[in-house]
Parts: structure tokens; C-alpha cells; sequence
């Protein structure tokens, strides 16, 4: 039997915190886009993401995701790229699913970004609905809610499920590092 490592709730408490307020901030300056909470098969909010570079480029952050309102698990997201670069940045991004089967493809580890994929604009209008793009819709804002442009293709995603006892994040206590979904793709989860 293999062993999975699982987040405890009480590593992530200041986590969830800013988690909670980035999400609030995100309804607040985008309430037409506020329906995506609901309508998704599930969310993952990264509060902080950093990139910095001098030669090669590094992003990271970590975060949380969500399943129906509650917390199933904390993921980390890493970039790396080479190239005459220099300066850092940061910003919050969240990772909405369309699907139970892209919500458990990310569940499984490994999940990656295509070179493609690009965030939602602030040009895109936030009045409209957020579109999927391949499974997935990425929106990133500044710590003011500004939409920002960043470039998130090649962006890697771990994921470590929450410990089946916990009650953190108004879960149940039951299960909550699963999916009703079917089985994994394999590849990059696209």
C-alpha cells in the first residue's frame, strides 16, 4: 500500500484565512463572475503567488481547493522558465473546474497548464461569464482586484488531500479528499 500525504487542518488555518479573503475580494469587485463558485465542479484559490527572476523565471504559491463551498485539499503551484529576465511580481489566482473529471484530474497530482492556456482579461469584460478553456477557466488579479495579464502556460500544480478526520473548512468529517468523477485521464489532465 502506497502512502499519500495529507494536509492537516491545522497547517492550514492562516492559509484558509487568505484564502477566504481573496475570494471575498473576487465577489466583490466581480459579482457577475460571483456564480462561478456554484456553477463549477470546483475551485482552487492561490492568495500569493510570487514570481521572481534574474535569468530564470520562478513562480510559486500555495492554496487551497474547494469542492461545493468546502475545502477537499491544499495544492502548490510552481513555474519555472528561462530567459533575459529580471524583477518579481506578485498576484492571486484562482483555478475554476467545469468538470468533476478536470476537478479530479487536478486531484491526481501532476497536473499541468498547457503552454496555451492564458488567464481571463481584464478585456474579456467581467460582466460576462467566465469561459473554460479546455476544462478550465484561470483568472488572475493584483492584491486591489485589478485583472491582471500573466503567463501561466507550463504552470504545475501538486495536490495533497486533507486528512479524513478533519472537520476544517465546514466539511462533514467524512471523506473529503475524493471525487464522484470517473477514472483519471492521463497526460497533463486535459
Amino acid at each position: 500500500m502506497a502512502f499519500i500525504p495529507c494536509v492537516h487542518a491545522a497547517d492550514t488555518d492562516e492559509l484558509a484565512l487568505r484564502a477566504q479573503q481573496t475570494v471575498s475580494l473576487f465577489q466583490q469587485k466581480y459579482p457577475g463572475w460571483a456564480a462561478s463558485f456554484q456553477s463549477s465542479a470546483g475551485y482552487a484559490v492561490f492568495p500569493t503567488v510570487s514570481e521572481g527572476a534574474l535569468g530564470v523565471g520562478v513562480a510559486r504559491g500555495k492554496g487551497l481547493v474547494y469542492r461545493h463551498g468546502q475545502v477537499i485539499g491544499q495544492a502548490t503551484l510552481t513555474k519555472a522558465s528561462v530567459g533575459a529576465q529580471i524583477g518579481g511580481e506578485s498576484y492571486s489566482e484562482m483555478i475554476f473546474f467545469e468538470t468533476r473529471r478536470v476537478l479530479h484530474d487536478f486531484q491526481a497530482g501532476n497536473y499541468e497548464l498547457s503552454a496555451s492556456a492564458s488567464a481571463v482579461a481584464a478585456y474579456e469584460g467581467a460582466g460576462r461569464a467566465i469561459n473554460f478553456n479546455q476544462g478550465v477557466a484561470v483568472v488572475i488579479f493584483d492584491r486591489t482586484g485589478a485583472l491582471a495579464k500573466a503567463a501561466i502556460g507550463g504552470q504545475k500544480f501538486g495536490y495533497q488531500p486533507l486528512t479524513l478526520n478533519s472537520s476544517y473548512g465546514g466539511t462533514s468529517g467524512g471523506a473529503v479528499g475524493g471525487s464522484a468523477s470517473g477514472g483519471a485521464s492521463g497526460g497533463n489532465g486535459h
